[in-house]
């Protein structure tokens, strides 16, 4: 947590619903500390961003060989064997229900054996595309932070600082600004450029519950779930999350008395989440004399709404999962032990009373020619300013609905591709 996250992970989305996000601050980014789920666009999506944003080159089949050569280069792939426990209940009773459940798939390139659950290696962008860019010739800078920049004639600037915040000068044609959905507009606002940038980040909020099963469900070597359910997609989508020991206890921490109890049955405990696509958005703002900006984000009663749906759908497939006990990850949440308890689950989650959380961050600095609300063109160079392009998740005009992990990734490619022409 404190080599790979920024701020050890302890950074939060201000407002009257406080929402914990993290953001790898790393060689490799994201894709070092994520679980490497992968998701393509959805159509519809893509279909939105053409015609509410402008967005030029987004078509299915444009976008296909993207996806295609990214899915490749990482190894996309489903598992090779028998998916966690945890993971098979979210979809046995998701299934029960009717409700549509699938396995999603992982960059991950797994080890020959029978293992089970499968082993292997995250095919993340250390193990990727950092080699094939150092064998390129490109050349890193870790432990370096880029404070402003500027142009001078045809030429961009960057004012940074290196290790022990030693002064660094970087002069560059052409800059590719990829520091993610809330450094990269920062960066933009800290130099000036302000026009459609730190506006609209979009986030997919998140709340948790925690289940007991009388049987074994969790293990030391479980890895990560990988069964989500899709039933009201994109609005309410459903998952496992990583469920350690220390994360259960987080999870438990409005339901105490549980909490003290992980030590001796965290084998019978699992992590599960309701996700919704917000209708809220989100600012960022630079603050003199800070490091990092001030991040905001407004729910709107349609996400509380939502938020306590998604809490009750998810706690009808754990029952029906054959779950114990549910703890719903909310202030003065009930135990619920019988189906008959989901009555006592709100129809709307009152303000400031939910754990909220996100590891989904985007659409700060859309894309599109529509001027009036994009930061930067169909390919992410910035209106109104030569040789600086954006290429990362703030590009994404909505929030996708899915992981977008994939969307970024072939988003990248698409854009660098146009630039060298």
């Amino acid at each position: 947590m404190l080599k790979k996250y920024r701020a050890g992970g302890q950074t939060v989305l201000l407002g009257k619903n406080k929402i914990s996000y993290v953001e790898g601050r790393c060689v490799g980014g994201g894709s070092e500390i994520n679980s490497a789920l992968y998701h393509r666009t959805p159509p519809e999506i893509l279909d939105r961003w053409r015609k509410e944003f402008a967005v030029a080159g987004l078509s299915d089949a444009e976008m296909q060989p993207h996806f295609e050569a990214c899915e490749k280069a990482v190894t996309v792939s489903l598992l090779p064997g028998e998916a966690p426990a945890a993971s098979l209940k979210l979809h046995e009773g998701a299934t029960q229900l009717g409700w549509k459940s699938l396995e999603v798939p992982r960059w991950f390139r797994y080890t020959s054996g029978s293992s089970s659950p499968p082993k292997g290696i995250r095919q993340s962008m250390t193990e990727t595309f950092v080699p094939r860019f150092l064998r390129a010739g490109g050349k890193i800078l870790p432990r370096t932070r880029v404070i402003r920049l500027h142009q001078d004639g045809a030429k961009w600037v960057l004012q940074a600082k290196g290790r022990s915040n030693n002064p660094i000068q970087i002069t560059a044609e052409t800059v590719f600004l990829c520091a993610g959905a809330v450094q990269t507009p920062a960066l933009l606002r800290r130099s000036g450029l302000t026009r459609n940038i730190g506006n609209s980040l979009q986030v997919h909020p998140t709340a948790k519950m925690v289940a007991r099963y009388p049987e074994i469900v969790n293990t030391a070597d479980m890895g990560v779930p990988v069964h989500q359910v899709k039933e009201f997609a994109p609005r309410l989508s459903f998952g496992c999350s990583i469920s350690s020991p220390a994360h259960l206890a987080l999870g438990l921490i409005d339901h105490p008395s549980a909490a003290l109890k992980v030590a001796q049955d965290w084998n019978n405990l699992a992590t599960y989440y309701a996700m919704i696509t917000s209708e809220g958005s989100g600012t960022v703002r630079t603050l003199p004399g800070f490091d990092d900006p001030l991040v905001r984000y407004t729910l709107t009663p349609s996400d509380r709404q939502s938020l306590a749906e998604g809490l009750k759908k998810l706690a009808q497939i754990l029952f029906e999962s054959g779950a114990s006990a549910l703890y719903p990850g909310y202030v003065n949440g009930p135990e619920l032990l019988r189906r008959d308890d989901l009555a006592k689950l709100p129809e709307i989650l009152q303000d400031g009373v939910a754990s909220l959380m996100t590891i989904h961050l985007f659409s700060s600095c859309p894309m599109g020619e529509n001027e009036t609300r994009c930061a930067a063109d169909s390919f992410g160079r910035v209106h109104g300013v030569k040789g600086l392009f954006i290429n990362d998740g703030s590009l994404l005009c909505t929030a996708p609905g899915v992981n977008p992990q994939g969307s970024i990734m072939a988003l990248a490619r698409r854009n660098a591709l146009h630039f060298l022409g």
